[in-house]
């Protein structure tokens, strides 16, 4: 398949629809921005698409937690749908506010492959402040999104990302591979003198995939770190490079992700 079809949901509070298709059509991929009512009236329907995104965003303003509600629209009406998509030989991202409506719905980490019970949670910030700030990453398993990155720096942008797991379920997803990011102390944190976990995440947890690596949720935004100048510092890389010889790049650490979904259908 030379260009896979993307659907990036919106509705409601999401506000990120528009930089994820950008960057997956960037990364060579044709997405399609769809209302989730258009889902629910049958406009639209998941058969068509090989790659289904969950943007960030504040999705019904986070009043009864961030994603709750989203997920319990997904859940009632075109659940038979997300769970047939997901179940199929296809891909799924959800980054922040998606990642969220991922952990409420039971897509992830759905270990043992039980889709639909929420296993883990993405609770308040351990300041209990919203945060926007870069963080450096570690990659910590092999999902088709994140091949060939072993570190990588994203921006961050959330009040409550800080994530838990009950003792059984977190040695689970250590012995099952599932934890896909971690905060690190990489070049980001250390040039601007940042502390590595920025919500208190259990075991600097970041970003999780379920057990085949096809769906994944992270609470950094990739789509926001597609161009170099994207990075908070680099102006200083680009002296840095220049001092080198070192060719200055055009694109960001985020669009690797991107890149890597398209690939995988290729």
């Amino acid at each position: 398949m030379a260009q896979p079809q993307v659907i990036v949901l919106s509705g409601y509070g999401i506000n990120c629809e528009e930089e994820t298709q950008f960057a997956f059509e960037l990364a060579g991929a044709r997405a399609h921005i769809v209302h989730i009512n258009d889902l629910i009236d049958g406009h639209r329907g998941l058969e068509n698409y090989q790659i289904l995104a969950f943007p960030g965003g504040f999705s019904y303003g986070d009043d009864t937690g961030s994603g709750n509600a989203f997920a319990h629209r997904v859940k009632n009406h075109i659940w038979k749908q997300v769970l047939s998509f997901v179940q199929k030989d296809r891909l799924a991202i959800g980054v922040c506010n998606g990642f969220q409506i991922m952990v409420h719905l039971g897509l992830l980490p759905a270990i043992g492959g039980k889709f639909g019970t929420q296993q883990v949670a993405l609770t308040y910030n351990r300041s209990a402040r919203y945060l926007a700030r870069w963080v450096d990453l570690e990659v910590q398993c092999d999902s088709p999104w994140l091949r060939g990155l072993r570190k990588v720096s994203l921006p961050i942008a959330h009040g409550e990302g800080k994530f838990y797991a009950p003792g059984k379920v977190l040695q689970e997803l250590k012995a099952r591979g599932m934890i896909a990011l971690k905060y690190a102390l990489g070049e980001v944190c250390t040039h601007l003198d940042l502390e590595p976990n920025p919500n208190g995440s259990l075991e600097d947890i970041a970003g999780i995939a379920d057990e085949t690596g096809r769906l994944l949720g992270m609470m950094p935004h990739p789509e926001r770190a597609i161009d170099f100048t994207h990075l908070p510092h680099w102006t200083w890389l680009k002296e840095k490079y220049k001092r080198e010889g070192q060719k200055i790049p055009e694109r960001g650490p985020g669009l690797k992700i991107f890149e890597n979904a398209v690939e995988y259908f290729k």
